[in-house]
């Protein structure tokens, strides 16, 4: 396999990945990009739109394990299917390559092979973020690092889209979206944040939500 299949460049996310010429495939909002169980034949990044990932499990409640943002990677498995579903949140554009193509390159290109690997060891820390932003955080603290997540990772100083419904939030948080809504509303109370539209937060005292979370 050519090394022109792929070229090493800096993403939207920090790390250092390998970006693809691959087809492009446009996908509508609701639709799912791959589904748990199937099996893992691609690896996809985003090059426009959100994408959620999650499952829902045996008593009928969702948990979204993460939000994908323009720049991220999906389907990076370790097994040989998909553990979790992925869909749309909006119109989404991705480039996709063959998982088996991928791994062909790793072993000819040490870069591609590095690249993978920092691929890999984000998403673990990423995942291991998760667990401690459940087990070890009170609800209000929880949507403040959500929403500083979100504002880190489109670049935005003080006005941040946040393209996901409350639900989306509540099923990433692991809280209700009473709970959810009740939170948002103290942190306006407390004038930490203020909503010039629903899909819009404005961070009127960002070191103020940093030192909460931190």
């Amino acid at each position: 396999m050519s090394s022109s299949v792929l070229a090493l460049v800096r993403p939207a996310s920090p790390l250092a990945a390998p970006l693809f010429d691959g087809p492009r495939l446009a996908f509508a909002r609701d639709e799912a990009l791959f589904a748990e169980g199937a099996r893992a034949e691609f690896v996809y990044r985003l090059v426009s739109g959100v994408v959620r990932r999650g499952k829902v499990l045996r008593d009928g409640r969702r948990q979204i394990d993460g939000f994908h943002l323009p720049g991220d990677y999906l389907g990076l498995e370790l097994g040989e299917h998909y553990r979790l579903t992925a869909e749309a949140l909006t119109a989404v554009t991705v480039v996709r390559i063959r998982r088996e193509a991928l791994h062909g390159l790793a072993e000819q290109d040490v870069r591609a092979a590095r690249a993978l690997l920092d691929l890999t060891v984000g998403e673990l820390g990423r995942c291991q973020d998760h667990v401690l932003l459940l087990g070890r955080r009170a609800a209000t603290e929880r949507v403040a690092v959500l929403l500083l997540d979100f504002a880190q990772r489109s670049g935005a100083e003080s006005l941040v889209d946040v393209p996901v419904s409350r639900q989306d939030m509540a099923d990433y948080l692991g809280l209700t979206i009473e709970t959810v809504s009740r939170c948002i509303h103290q942190l306006q109370h407390d004038g930490l944040i203020a909503l010039p539209t629903p899909r819009k937060v404005l961070l009127r005292d960002r070191a103020a939500l940093e030192r909460m979370v931190g």
